[in-house]
């Protein structure tokens, strides 16, 4: 291990950030990783937040006080002007990778229409968290990093990016792509980027960064990159972290990987998104060694090493709060258990129904009544019986209610986690298995008709918990579809009585 010798002695002097009262901040994809995590810093430090993304219902399941949660599509030039109007800063944290294909020029239109949205309401700046560019050739989605600066650089309002490389907090992609390396292999055949180095930085430094760059007293546009006290090859970083889990992977770098067959392997053994496995695996070719001298001079904070910044990460999850409703990531999803995959495998599936919403959720309420889970009762009924012989909780329990279930619940296996009558009915698995489980039913109006959707989660622990997974795949299929017209065809009779 390494030290980055520009930041080897941190400055242990605190900043104070300024007090946001009576200001309004914008934060754009606040449903993101860094969205999610700078809306409670803001609104901490006084800030009215308005936290945007293309689906709220995500951002109200968070529950955060006093923060307006509101529908934008950054792709859609009509919905930005009122969440714009009298708005001091504008924090833009969106990405574009989950469109997939050529993603580019998709990056370069979503950053424009913020731009433009941001001029007519008289934004004085706009705060944009990027990622440090490599000094050869870039990736596609560095490329993507790189086009967002240069097109919100491009109109009037003031732009301060920040550039920072591995950010190492609950939920950060990189980050998790190493947690499920470590987790799941005692072996790993990785691609020639593990011996790449990066100056990875603790979410808590790069939030202190990101709320003081709203503030900077500078003139025009800066670029600013950020850096954590360390310079760590990746399979070091690998290594760390297998100590505060009690592992130690034994890595083979060989070069037939390729960007592509690597992003498929990564998919295969860690639950990242595949589009975002494919941009990590690209960016990850490269180096990511930050000068961040000039920002520390500007906002001088203690960085935390990544040791620190790992036992913080760790620490933090230890600490989460149950949440309203299910939310990816939650500790209380993953049996409080670090070493299972934060980012969850899924299999969903839908149907639409001429059955009234009320019928359906009557219908939902009978999950697990006398064993029965709407399809396939003797395969449930082997899965329950296993679970009984290996000491879990199937057949010991029976229902509160015949007819109507409460968040708390126990249900056969499961654990009513969330409920929303009429929209949501969420439940936790409490079977034996290597990892965990949650199902989710939730009900929405589409043209007049209800569709119901139906999603099975899966946190795997470790190489056995993704065997779990795909042995299971080939069953959730017809599970799932079978479930989903068993509930429209009970709905639909009992509307019809």
């Amino acid at each position: 291990m390494s030290q980055n010798s520009a930041a080897a002695t941190p400055d242990d002097s605190s900043y104070s950030l300024p007090d946001g009262r009576g200001r309004i901040a914008v934060v754009l994809g606040a449903s993101g990783y860094m969205g999610s995590n700078v809306v409670p810093a803001l609104a901490a430090h006084g800030w009215h937040v308005r936290a945007t993304a293309r689906n709220p219902a995500v951002l109200e399941a968070r529950e955060w006080e006093g923060v307006e949660c509101l529908p934008v599509d950054v792709l859609e030039p009509d919905t930005l002007p009122r969440v714009m109007e009298g708005a001091d800063v504008v924090f833009y944290l969106v990405h574009m990778m989950w469109t997939g294909g050529d993603f580019v020029p998709v990056e370069r239109r979503a950053a424009e229409n913020a731009r433009k949205a941001a001029e007519a309401a008289g934004v004085r700046r706009i705060v944009y968290l990027g990622g440090i560019m490599p000094k050869e050739k870039r990736s596609r989605h560095m490329e993507g990093r790189a086009v967002v600066g240069d097109a919100l650089r491009e109109g009037r309002v003031q732009v301060i990016e920040l550039q920072a490389a591995m950010i190492v907090g609950p939920g950060s992609a990189a980050f998790e792509v190493i947690r499920d390396l470590v987790n799941h292999l005692p072996l790993m055949i990785t691609p020639k980027w593990v011996r790449n180095r990066s100056t990875p930085i603790a979410l808590e430094n790069v939030l202190t960064y990101t709320l003081a760059a709203a503030d900077l007293p500078f003139e025009g546009h800066r670029v600013l990159e950020l850096a954590g006290p360390d310079t760590l090859t990746y399979q070091e970083i690998m290594d760390i972290y297998g100590e505060f889990v009690g592992k130690k992977p034994r890595v083979i770098p060989v070069p037939v990987l390729t960007p592509t067959l690597s992003s498929y392997w990564l998919y295969l053994v860690t639950s990242v998104p595949p589009t975002t496995a494919m941009s990590l695996v690209e960016g990850l070719a490269h180096d990511y060694i930050g000068d961040d001298r000039e920002m520390r001079e500007l906002v001088p904070q203690r960085l935390l090493t990544f040791r620190e910044s790992v036992a913080a990460t760790l620490e933090a999850e230890k600490n989460h709060d149950v949440p309203a409703r299910w939310v990816e990531g939650s500790m209380a999803c993953r049996d409080w258990n670090p070493k299972y995959a934060f980012y969850a495998k899924q299999y969903c599936s839908e149907l639409t129904t001429t059955a009234s919403r009320e019928a359906v959720f009557e219908v939902l309420q009978q999950f697990g009544s006398d064993g029965d889970f709407f399809a396939y009762k003797p395969l449930w009924w082997m899965r329950r019986a296993f679970d009984w012989l290996i000491g879990g909780p199937s057949f010991r329990t029976s229902r509160r209610d015949p007819d109507s279930l409460r968040i708390g619940d126990i249900v056969d296996g499961w654990r009513v986690l969330g409920l929303e009558p009429g929209k949501r009915l969420t439940l936790m698995m409490e079977m034996r298995a290597p990892g965990s489980g949650v199902q989710e039913f939730t009900i929405r109006e589409q043209d007049g008709r209800c569709v119901i959707r139906m999603c099975a989660y899966w946190h795997p622990a470790g190489f056995w918990g993704l065997l779990y997974w795909y042995l299971h795949l080939p069953l959730y299929g017809p599970l799932v579809r079978g479930a989903l017209k068993e509930i429209a065809r009970r709905a639909e009779a009992l509307d019809d009585s």
